[in-house]
């Protein structure tokens, strides 16, 4: 039930019983990797596959399922060790064309984690990383998603981060990441909006990742300051 809320909230299409559908874009394939993690971090299993539909389904078919999912309604083990530590300095490595959670990491990391932290944006395919780079929030990263938590959540847990204000920021990426409206927090619509303005008006990630750290900037002494 929880994979199948999580299925809807992705906007996949139901073409069988156990096969869902989305796009072949980067990011379709991004959701169903995260969502695959979570699926065998519960005991499940769970095969990605690009596929074209040779017979029994057309492509315009297709389309207006996954049409049909993006205009229906959207639904709803943690790692436990000793905080991390890490080198100042670290060259930190994650996927270009940046958007919420890359972005929202980076900020965190810089700001709480490794201050003197320099950033490589790589494609999401083939990247080899050195031996003395972090990867987070790509395949097989050092940091990535854990479970349920998206990348910034793992941060927090790995780093043993205990703020209130991160912790806020951490569920409003993560619903926005995951798309799964975990959390509900009445900010996430207002954040959500504000980073596709920042993806949409600047193709650099560097520009990205200035604009959003003031942006977040803002959001944590917002949630800092709250006194509920």
């Amino acid at each position: 039930m929880k994979v199948r809320r999580r299925l809807r909230g992705l906007g996949a299409a139901a073409v069988k019983k156990t096969v869902y559908a989305l796009p072949n874009s980067d990011e379709a394939l991004e959701d169903f990797e995260w969502l695959r993690r979570e699926i065998e971090a519960d005991g499940g299993s769970a095969v990605i596959a690009e596929a074209e539909f040779v017979e029994g389904i057309s492509d315009e078919e297709l389309d207006a399922m996954l049409e049909s999912e993006r205009d229906g309604p959207r639904s709803e083990p943690k790692r436990s060790v000793a905080a991390d530590t890490v080198q100042p300095g670290r060259t930190w490595v994650t996927r270009e064309g940046i958007n919420v959670d890359r972005i929202a990491s980076a900020w965190l990391i810089q700001r709480f984690i490794d201050e003197d932290a320099r950033f490589k944006f790589v494609p999401a395919r083939g990247y080899r990383p050195k031996p003395t780079e972090l990867r987070f929030d790509m395949f097989e990263a050092e940091y990535t998603h854990v479970g349920e938590d998206c990348t910034f959540q793992t941060l927090l847990r790995r780093f043993g981060l205990r703020d209130r204000g991160l912790s806020a920021i951490g569920e409003v990426v993560h619903d926005i990441d995951c798309k799964d409206d975990r959390f509900n927090r009445p900010e996430t619509t207002g954040t959500a909006a504000l980073i596709r303005g920042i993806v949409q008006s600047r193709e650099r990630d560097k520009d990205r990742l200035e604009r959003g750290t003031a942006l977040l900037d803002d959001l944590y002494e917002f949630f800092r300051k709250q006194r509920t």
